[in-house]
């Protein structure tokens, strides 16, 4: 896969709209925010939300997530690494609607966070992927987030992390794998009852 060295390209960006073959769901998108990264990648949403989904592929193309791990149906574990420091965190999906939008938080103590992430069609036929996070440090961390240092290197990490699945999903051009349900609130919407003696959890990720 030949490399680009083009980073993430600012489209308008319009929270709470939605665009035209998305169902409306009410949701309240993250006005405050400590971080507001976009990317455009040259294929289709439906594309593009699928591959972010398949959240244990983030390794294949990240520079610092290690490991995903499936804690719950909509509680992930994450492992960052920078050489040999490791970091394990855990992440609880409260909304996600196919082909538009995702909003998560952490579960960790401190620092906490939260964080959405939306999908909208660009005129090119390709995809704006919006990503923001909220930081919100507690205690003496607290001192990181008013000084702005944190919110620049989250800043950082997520516009290379936003480079590098651009470049990893225009190298593949299709999903490796899909799952297409609803979550709100921080459940997983089924189209139908579930079989009585059912115990099956059904994943959000690949």
């Amino acid at each position: 896969m030949a490399e680009q060295h083009e980073g993430p390209r600012a489209v308008p960006d319009t929270p709470g709209a939605r665009t035209s073959g998305h169902r409306s769901t009410g949701r309240r998108p993250l006005r405050e925010r400590h971080v507001d990264q976009t990317v455009e990648v040259a294929v289709p949403v439906r594309t593009a939300y699928n591959q972010w989904t398949q959240f244990k592929s983030f390794p294949r193309f990240s520079a610092v997530v290690r490991n995903v791990e499936q804690v719950r149906p909509t509680v992930t574990a994450w492992t960052l690494g920078y050489g040999p420091l490791r970091r394990r965190f855990a992440v609880e999906i409260l909304e996600q609607d196919p082909d538009a939008y995702l909003a998560w938080r952490g579960l960790e103590q401190r620092p906490w966070h939260r964080g959405e992430v939306e999908f909208r069609p660009t005129e090119s036929g390709g995809t704006a992927i919006t990503v923001r996070v909220l930081l919100e440090p507690r205690g003496a961390a607290g001192i990181l987030t008013r000084s702005s240092r944190a919110a620049r290197l989250t800043t950082r990490l997520v516009h290379g992390e936003l480079t590098r699945f651009k470049r990893f999903m225009e190298g593949l051009g299709q999903e490796g794998g899909a799952w297409r349900g609803t979550i709100r609130n921080g459940r997983v919407q089924h189209d139908r009852p579930e079989p009585p003696r059912s115990r099956v959890a059904r994943w959000p990720v690949g």
